[in-house]
């Protein structure tokens, strides 16, 4: 079996499959509009999220046994259509959910403690120790929004400093091994909340959920982290929450458009005032980006591979 690995992956994985019989092509750099072309040969594909896969496209692959993806999302393939063709389709999020966690956690004590600003304050070779003065995580009540891999990621670290965590989540979450934790509402999180962490699976009745009505709910002001997917929240309207002091601060670590070579008219006038913004921290979709997250991955997208050749094997 051909498998066409198109992004950066840790060596064990192209090692790993290798052992398991497949003819692996390493091809990280490979434009998206070559894919198509070049894949129609193959039987397997590792991607991230460069390389989509509608049913349009899928439908151009009649070869294709199976999908791995190099993280978490699957917004960007079409599960039904796979699943008709008897493509398999694999994830790794239990990969990259301590690294999504600690990035989370990381731009939220950076935002509360004014970090970025303090920092160039010291650099401007000035002392200004009270505009700075910060707050502290211990006896603040965080809403989680999505309670899978990361989230329950985030909560064992948000445990440690104290945090009275409300979490929301459609199937009802086991909360057995966080005792700081109680399930919520999205109507008792925005009554109760003072930080919001996203850390829900994208998918169209989502889109632009996070918007003026959805801030307008909450009861007190209050601190927004979006580390899951940039299509929830609606920028203009976080925007304008952060400028009348609705929304305290944001850490975005992703963003609606991501490619700023084409950003249109008015996402370029967005994203500047979000720049110009100090209670925002922003990252470049780099919260699940870390060197163990890399080999993590790998290691989750083997394993699960691992088991359904074995699988597929036996019937």
């Amino acid at each position: 079996m051909k498998v066409l690995i198109t992004d950066h992956v840790h060596d064990l994985l192209i090692d790993g499959l290798a052992q398991l019989g497949y003819d692996c092509t390493y091809m990280p750099d490979l434009d998206p509009g070559d894919f198509l072309p070049l894949a129609k040969a193959f039987q397997g594909i590792i991607h991230n999220s460069k390389i989509k896969f509608p049913k349009t496209t899928l439908q151009e692959l009649p070869n294709m046994l199976f999908i791995g993806r190099l993280g978490s999302g699957l917004e960007i393939i079409d599960l039904q259509e796979a699943a008709q063709r008897g493509i398999a389709v694999f994830s790794a999020p239990e990969g990259n959910c301590q690294a999504v966690a600690e990035h989370a956690l990381g731009m939220l004590l950076a935002l509360l403690n004014h970090l970025p600003a303090a920092d160039a304050n010291v650099r401007a070779e000035k002392w200004d120790r009270e505009p700075h003065r910060g707050r502290e995580l211990k006896g603040l009540t965080v809403g989680l929004v999505g309670f899978g891999h990361t989230g329950q990621a985030l909560a064992r670290l948000l445990q440690g400093f104290g945090c009275r965590l409300l979490v929301c989540d459609p199937i009802s979450p086991d909360l057995t091994d966080f005792p700081l934790a109680e399930k919520a509402t999205m109507d008792e999180i925005s009554a109760q909340a003072d930080v919001v962490s996203i850390h829900v699976s994208y998918d169209p009745s989502l889109h632009h959920w996070i918007n003026r009505s959805w801030i307008n709910r909450f009861s007190k002001p209050f601190y927004l982290i979006n580390t899951a997917r940039g299509m929830v929240v609606n920028l203009e309207d976080l925007i304008a929450g952060i400028k009348t002091g609705r929304v305290l601060g944001a850490c975005l670590d992703v963003l609606e458009n991501e490619k700023p070579t084409t950003f249109s008219r008015l996402e370029r006038i967005q994203y500047r005032t979000l720049h110009q913004l100090p209670q925002v921290i922003l990252s470049p979709h780099i919260a699940g980006w870390t060197i163990e997250s890399k080999r993590k991955i790998a290691q989750v997208l083997l394993a699960k591979i691992t088991a359904w050749q074995q699988s597929d094997q036996q019937t």
